[in-house]
């Protein structure tokens, strides 16, 4: 039953980001409440997971790296699946993500443009600056900045995570 709650809750979130470029609100919402029920391993993994992804995307989004809606449905995701099972997804959505944005950069023809800010950014941060107010394409705000739906980029990460907890790649 999760798998098909996630599946759902993930294609719907990656169609209106796509779409919209935002994630709705009482579609977290949603996840989140069916996390905290469908659950197998009870409310405390599902806190965990929540408060797992919360505290990994929620300084993604106070750097201006994403949008509030990100948050939202990874801390969705997090109370679902748990904390283990989100961590696998984070990272496969941070892989799908280097490689959607790799090829982005290119396809834009700003992949030196986007290894220069990947270099800004890092400075910033190891001098605890937030990168958006040095650079202001560091700023996913900025319609000057590459941008993608990081909706869509999260659901290719799950779905991911699925086809490996399903036929076993990994």
């Amino acid at each position: 039953m999760m798998q098909i709650v996630l599946i759902l809750l993930v294609s719907m979130a990656a169609i209106y980001d796509f779409r919209f470029r935002r994630i709705p609100n009482w579609l977290s919402l949603s996840g989140l409440i069916l996390g905290f029920g469908l659950n197998a391993h009870g409310t405390l993994a599902a806190g965990e997971g929540m408060l797992l992804a919360t505290a990994v995307y929620l300084p993604l989004y106070l750097l201006r790296g994403m949008g509030a809606g990100d948050v939202k449905l990874m801390a969705a995701i997090g109370a679902l699946v748990g904390p283990a099972n989100w961590f696998v997804i984070f990272a496969a959505t941070a892989l799908v993500g280097g490689a959607a944005g790799t090829i982005f950069a290119c396809f834009k023809k700003r992949f030196s443009e986007t290894c220069l800010n990947l270099c800004f950014l890092l400075k910033d941060l190891v001098q605890l600056r937030a990168p958006h107010r040095t650079n202001p394409q560091l700023d996913f705000r900025n319609s000057d900045s590459l941008r993608m739906p990081h909706g869509v980029l999260i659901a290719l990460g799950s779905v991911a995570f699925l086809a490996n907890a399903w036929l076993g790649f990994f």
